[in-house]
């Protein structure tokens, strides 16, 4: 049944799972219901779907987004597991805890889901129709909660409509979740740490681990606009190593050029220019941003120039990221 212009609901079942496939595959955003709370997904691999998630949410930032799969499988294919993370995976999956690990080289997820960073979030649900929907789909994908960024998290389908009515393809109602809070998230970067409490207890995981956990520090500034490992923990972002230099009209000589739009600044050639999108379209801009920047800071160059991007829609959190990625680093 339609419950908006653009968005239906269709109650849970074997002909939801099919059509949440069908539009996770084709690029499009379905929310549906996990243990912990609704999630908003979209497919882990395609950076522009996962554009179109940040703007859906009204997200400030671009923070990483935890990557969900079907079975411990599907998570080795995305990260490394060390003997805590198998432990911990053996001990609560299928079930609301999130692992943050090293990529695996084999990883496919679009550089825009991790925020540019070299872990990844990781987390295989413990509820029948959001594992339906993943196996039928055979990608991960990522699915924050599913209602505005700052609002309370969804627990039945009615809160997603209400709150993503008109901004998302489609709702698959599966009743009230369960736990109602999200995952818990562990770091498994060296010593396991907590990034964020939620539905496994940090005594739970202790009895498992046989040892106290660890808090994560913060890495680069604990003001709320930095991108945390994982959602719900501040620390660094990706930063190209070479110097950036914003709203750029000029290119000098040596630099690399990161464009916007169809028009190139005056200036020498730059020593290697990439544009975050030609037609000068915001979604696409920000499934490029991190993939770009990472391809600039490869090329040699003396320093970057950024050619301005309009602050309306997602340019609001690429200009965000843009800033923190060029500000003075200690």
């Amino acid at each position: 049944m339609t419950a908006g212009p653009s968005t239906r609901i269709i109650k849970a079942g074997s002909e939801a799972v099919a059509e949440a496939a069908r539009c996770l595959a084709a690029g499009g955003l379905a929310a549906f219901p996990t243990e912990t709370v609704y999630g908003l997904g979209a497919d882990a691999q395609d950076g522009i779907a996962v554009a179109r998630l940040y703007a859906a949410k009204g997200r400030p930032a671009f923070n990483p987004l935890i990557a969900h799969v079907p079975d411990l499988a599907g998570a080795r294919r995305l990260a490394q597991f060390d003997p805590v993370a198998e432990r911990l995976a053996a001990a609560f999956w299928p079930g609301p805890l999130t692992l943050v690990l090293p990529k695996a080289e084999s990883c496919a997820v679009a550089d825009l889901a991790t925020a540019g960073l070299d872990s990844i979030a990781v987390r295989v649900p413990d509820h029948p129709v959001a594992r339906d929907i993943l196996t039928a789909f055979g990608r991960p994908v990522v699915a924050p909660s599913a209602n505005r960024s700052g609002h309370v998290s969804p627990t039945t389908a009615q809160h997603v409509l209400a709150d993503l009515r008109g901004r998302i393809d489609l709702i698959v109602d599966g009743g009230a979740t369960l736990v109602g809070v999200e995952s818990t998230i562990i770091a498994c970067l060296g010593e396991p740490a907590l990034l964020r409490p939620g539905g496994v207890p940090r005594a739970a995981i202790e009895r498992v681990l046989g040892f106290a956990l660890g808090e994560a520090p913060l890495q680069g500034g604990t003001d709320e606009g930095e991108a945390p490992l994982a959602p719900g923990q501040l620390a660094s972002h990706y930063a190209p190593r070479c110097p950036m230099r914003l709203d750029a009209t000029s290119v000098a000589p040596g630099e690399a050029l990161l464009a916007f739009g169809p028009q190139a600044p005056a200036g020498p050639e730059p020593a290697r220019m990439l544009n975050l999108s030609a037609r000068g379209d915001l979604i696409e801009a920000a499934a490029n941003l991190f993939s770009h920047l990472r391809a600039l800071d490869a090329a040699g160059a003396t320093g970057i120039a950024v050619m301005p991007v309009p602050h309306e829609g997602l340019g609001e959190a690429i200009n965000d990221r843009l800033s923190r990625a060029a500000a003075p680093r200690p």
